[in-house]
């Protein structure tokens, strides 16, 4: 059976990864040591399935549908700069969502359902707690990425209203620069 790699998603509208992209661009060559995520490829991962069954896709994309209609539009922010695993060891740098303590909950809420909805539908998400973020570079090696933190405090989106999120596949090597290629197969409005 056919196997494939995809992700539900929320993807940030045109003019917030705009702008974005011009904050960043004058920054991509400063850090050669990073591997700078594509903007086309910026997403906030609600859950990230590894093994799909090519036959599940069609209820994965009905009981996602469902799990979307519960859930209602959010007001949405990126805001300054975080890392994993931490600031002297990163390995990626990302943005974060700064959310309104409702809209967190109602963000864990659709990410639940997506979750639930996706086990159900045969295509078991992988496990970890919901980080909300938006990637925007792996380090090659660990480094101390304290200045990255100040440089991405200074910046910060404007809202935009989040009303629908994506079912994405992701092809492993198949992009340009030997990034994955990413192609949404569903696009699933909230409420």
């Amino acid at each position: 059976m056919v196997q494939r790699r995809m992700f539900v998603a929320l993807v940030p509208p045109p003019e917030v990864s705009g702008a974005l992209e011009h904050f960043l661009e004058p920054r991509w060559e400063a850090e050669p040591a990073l591997a700078w995520t594509p903007p086309e490829q910026w997403h906030v991962t609600l859950a990230f399935l590894p093994e799909v069954g090519e036959g599940s896709v069609p209820e994965l994309v009905a009981r996602l549908g469902r799990a979307g209609r519960k859930r209602r539009p959010m007001e949405l922010r990126l805001d300054g700069g975080g890392v994993f695993p931490n600031p002297y060891e990163a390995k990626v740098l990302f943005l974060r969502l700064d959310l309104a303590d409702e809209v967190n909950q109602e963000l864990h809420r659709l990410a639940t359902g997506v979750r639930h909805a996706a086990g159900r539908a045969g295509a078991s998400p992988a496990a970890g707690r919901l980080q909300p973020h938006l990637t925007i570079a792996r380090a090659r090696r660990p480094f101390a990425a304290i200045k990255w933190l100040t440089v991405l405090s200074a910046w910060r989106s404007e809202d935009w209203i989040c009303s629908e999120f994506r079912l994405i596949d992701s092809v492993l090597g198949a992009g340009p620069g030997g990034h994955p290629l990413y192609r949404t197969v569903a696009t699933l409005p909230l409420g």
